[in-house]
């Protein structure tokens, strides 16, 4: 663990709200936060020119200016800001592997070049090697609320929630389920929540069974124990680590993403699994996390696992 969370700024109300809620997150956890900024200069369809210098000084501006917000916001959280000088989705790849977590706006337009936060968010996603937590305003003309927006230079309110709770999809398979647990016992241990561990299931077509797989549901008594006691099983070594966390366990017939969804509508953060991209595998998110993404009303955590 590197003790820094890293947060993709780029002007926008969401990188704001990205940028707050990843401080916010620094605090809880008593880490450092790092505010990046990825800038190369290129032509810009303005009506006067913008040259290299001035572009830079555009790109410097708006980090000065984040690190002045988030330390206002949270005096006690070390703040380092970088400028990379690098095209947005390989530096922030190569930021993912540095951080514990990489926080980003999840839409949205950056205010200098232009670039839709939301397509490159996707292409970090299916890249990043670490945790990735999108957050998305609660405001603005772009957002989904219709709230106010400050003006030039006014600072946004972070997005405010009285929820309590940690969501967290459990993958079906035990081996894939260790990064994601990981990561949401830690979130709901940090900010003095509890967790809900949610399992979706559904009935086997009858091709899939087998005489081993039959017996186990027999012993569990029915399918919906077994897989009661799957996820039990699952949670076990993470309650151990982590005592202080409450757990729900809330197993439900139905699809994977519609029964998640359900279950998040007050959560603080959502956090799933996506499988981790190799030489040889397609880089994809998978249909639970892309509907988390786009419905969750909560920041999602999107976590690699084997």
């Amino acid at each position: 663990m590197s003790g820094v969370i890293t947060v993709g700024v780029d002007g926008s109300e969401h990188g704001k709200a990205a940028a707050d809620w990843a401080a916010a997150e620094a605090e809880r956890r008593g880490m450092e936060l790092r505010l990046v900024h990825a800038w190369v200069w290129q032509p810009l369809d303005l009506p006067v020119t913008a040259d290299t210098e001035v572009q830079q000084r555009w790109a410097e501006t708006l980090l000065r200016e984040a690190r002045a917000r988030v330390t206002a916001r949270s005096p006690g959280v070390p703040v380092t800001a970088r400028l990379l000088p690098a095209d947005p989705v390989p530096a922030l790849v190569a930021e993912a592997t540095e951080a514990d977590m990489l926080v980003l706006g999840s839409r949205g337009h950056g205010a200098l070049i232009g670039y839709l936060i939301g397509s490159i968010a996707l292409h970090v996603l299916r890249q990043a090697r670490g945790p990735v937590v999108l957050v998305r305003s609660q405001g603005g003309p772009d957002g989904d609320r219709g709230e106010p927006v400050a003006g030039p230079g006014e600072a946004v309110a972070a997005p405010v929630s009285d929820a309590d709770e940690v969501v967290v999809g459990v993958p079906g398979a035990e081996e894939e389920a260790g990064a994601v647990l990981e990561f949401a016992f830690a979130a709901a241990a940090a900010r003095g929540a509890s967790l809900r561990a949610v399992r979706a299931w559904s009935i086997p077509p009858v091709f899939a069974w087998s005489p081993a797989s039959m017996r186990l549901a027999d012993e569990a008594g029915g399918l919906e124990p077994l897989e009661r006691k799957r996820l039990a099983d699952a949670l076990q070594p993470w309650r151990e680590r982590h005592p202080q966390v409450p757990v729900v366990e809330h197993v439900e017939l139905g699809s994977a993403a519609q029964v998640l969804l359900s279950a998040c509508g007050r959560a603080a953060l959502l956090v799933v699994g996506r499988h981790a991209s190799g030489p040889h595998v397609p880089q994809r998110i998978g249909h639970v996390a892309h509907a988390a993404l786009h419905h969750a009303p909560c920041p999602v955590a999107v976590v690699p696992q084997p």
